[in-house]
C-alpha cells in the first residue's frame, strides 16, 4: 500500500455521480417500471416507501412530500402553529428551519447551540415566553439532540415538539430514533443526504393518527381520500420516480450508516492527537447516542489557514450555510440577536469530507495532511 505521506490525492467534498453509479441497474429498473406503468403521482411506489420509512424509524405514520422545507411547514401547520406564535429553534442550522416557521405564519426565536453543536437546552428554556407554542430541535450532522432535556422543557411549558431531522435519519438517542420524539418530524432526501434521491424530496413522520391525517391533507391541496377539498393545502407530494429511487436506496441504508461510522472512527484515530482540533464524539464514546455522521464537523482555531492548506493538498472542505448561522444573515432581520457561543463557533467550524465514496486511504491522507499542518 502506498503511504499517504508519499503521494498526492484529489478528494472532492462529495462525489455526486456515484449516487447513481453504485446501484445503477437497480435504480434504472425501478424508474423504468414507474414510467412503463405511467404511475407518477401518489402511486404504489410512494406507499411502499412510506411504509418502509415508518418501519425504519419506528414511527406509526410516514408521508412523502416534495422537500424538507415543505415538510416542516406542513408539520407546523398541522400542529396548529400560526400567526402570533413563537417557535424556538437554534441559529446553528440551515435557513430552512427558521424559514418554515416564518412561512407557517409564526416567529422563529433563535437560540444557542452547545459544545455538541446542537440546540442548547438552557438557552432554549430561557427563550420561552407566553407566545411560545413549539420548540424545534435540529438534529444536526447525524446526531440526535438531548431529547430528555428538550422533552422536559416542552412538557413544563406545554410546547409542541417539531423535529428537524433532515440530517439525522437512523440517528438515535437512548435507543429511540430521531423523528419519533415530537408530534411531527421532518426528513430531507436531498441528494447529498444519507438517504438521497435525484432531486428534492422530503418526508414526515408522526405517531399521532390525527396529525398524519392533517399532514396528508396539507400535502395534496387539502383533498381527502374522495378527492373533496376540505381545507387549504399545498402541492407538495413526493413523486413516484423519486419514491422508487428511495425504495432502492433504503435497502442499503444500514450498510451506508455503518460505513459512515467506520469513517468517523478512522478520523478520530487519525486526529485525536492533533493539537487545536475539536472533533465530534466518536461512534463508541457515548452510549446514549447512536450517530450516523451525515457530516463530520470539526473545529480549529486556525480554521482558515488549515482549510487553505488542505485545498492545496487536493482536499475540499466546506463551512455549512455560506459560513453563517441564521442570525447572521442581515436580510432576515435578526440584527438584535446576540448568540456569543454560536458566533464563536462559526469562526472555528468546518466540514471534512464524509460520505461512503471515501476510501480508508483517502481518510488517512486527510488526517496525515492535517497532522502535517500542525507539525509545521
Amino acid at each position: 500500500m502506498t503511504s499517504p505521506a508519499s503521494t498526492s490525492m484529489s478528494i472532492p467534498f462529495f462525489r455526486y455521480p456515484l449516487l447513481f453509479a453504485g446501484q445503477r441497474e437497480e435504480i434504472l429498473s425501478a424508474m423504468t417500471a414507474v414510467m412503463e406503468r405511467g404511475a407518477f403521482i401518489l402511486q404504489s411506489d410512494l406507499v411502499e416507501f412510506e411504509t418502509a420509512l415508518a418501519n425504519f424509524t419506528g414511527a406509526r405514520h410516514a408521508l412523502g412530500v416534495a422537500n424538507g422545507t415543505d415538510a416542516l411547514i406542513i408539520g407546523l401547520r398541522a400542529a396548529g402553529i400560526g400567526a402570533g406564535d413563537e417557535v424556538i429553534v437554534p441559529s446553528h442550522t440551515y435557513v430552512a428551519s427558521a424559514a418554515s416557521i416564518h412561512f407557517a405564519g409564526a416567529t422563529p426565536v433563535l437560540v444557542e447551540c452547545g459544545p455538541d453543536h446542537l440546540m442548547d437546552p438552557e438557552s432554549a428554556d430561557s427563550a420561552v415566553t407566553n407566545r411560545t407554542r413549539a420548540i424545534m430541535p435540529v438534529h444536526l450532522n447525524g446526531r440526535t439532540c438531548d431529547m430528555d432535556s428538550i422533552t422536559t422543557i416542552a412538557g413544563r411549558h406545554g410546547l409542541a415538539i417539531i423535529e428537524d431531522a433532515a440530517q439525522a435519519l437512523g440517528s438515535k438517542f437512548k435507543g429511540r430514533n430521531a423523528g419519533t420524539f415530537g408530534v411531527a418530524a421532518e426528513f430531507s432526501f436531498y441528494p447529498a443526504k444519507i438517504l438521497g434521491c435525484f432531486g428534492d424530496g422530503g418526508g414526515l413522520t408522526t405517531n399521532d393518527a390525527d396529525m398524519a391525517r392533517k399532514m396528508s391533507l396539507l400535502r395534496d391541496h387539502g383533498r381527502d381520500d374522495s378527492g373533496t377539498v376540505v381545507t387549504w393545502g399545498l402541492n407538495s407530494r413526493l413523486d413516484n420516480l423519486q419514491a422508487a429511487v428511495l425504495n432502492v436506496k433504503l435497502r442499503q441504508l444500514d450498510s451506508e450508516i455503518e460505513r459512515r461510522r467506520q469513517i468517523a472512527r478512522l478520523y478520530r484515530q487519525g486526529l485525536e492527537s492533533a493539537p487545536d482540533i475539536v472533533l465530534p464524539p466518536g461512534p463508541d464514546d457515548d452510549p446514549d447516542h447512536f450517530d450516523v455522521y451525515q457530516n463530520y464537523e470539526i473545529e480549529s482555531g486556525r480554521r482558515d489557514e488549515l482549510r487553505a492548506r488542505l485545498e492545496k493538498d487536493g482536499i475540499r472542505t466546506i463551512i455549512q450555510w455560506a459560513g453563517k448561522p441564521v442570525h447572521q444573515f442581515e436580510g432576515l432581520g435578526f440584527g438584535a440577536v446576540t448568540l456569543p457561543f454560536t458566533d464563536r463557533l462559526f469562526t472555528r467550524c468546518f466540514l471534512l469530507p464524509m460520505n461512503t465514496s471515501l476510501t480508508d486511504d483517502e481518510v488517512e491522507y486527510i488526517c496525515d495532511r492535517i497532522r502535517r499542518f500542525y507539525a509545521g
